[in-house]
């Protein structure tokens, strides 16, 4: 684990369209996400800076997104509660 860094993130793009890309992108409370080549991405400077709220997740259809907590090993998954 890198020094300061606590969280992985990984993400299926296959499963995200362009709406949701920027949907995800404005919701981080802390812009851990950008859009590259139409594609969601995660700012790697940021990642330090998540607070685990949660809010791509619920947009963001299932399995989409996947938090790695490196700390526990426990894993948060997208469940898209919110209507996109």
């Amino acid at each position: 684990m890198q020094n300061g860094v606590f969280i992985h993130i990984d993400i299926e793009n296959g499963a995200l369209s362009p709406s949701l890309n920027h949907q995800i992108e404005a919701v981080c409370p802390v812009n851990i996400y950008a859009i590259a080549e139409d594609k969601l991405v995660v700012r790697a400077e940021q990642v330090d800076e998540c607070t685990l709220c949660e809010l791509c997740l619920r947009i963001a259809p299932a399995e989409a997104i996947r938090i790695h907590k490196l700390y526990s090993g426990e894993v948060l998954v997208a469940i898209a509660t919110i209507a996109s």
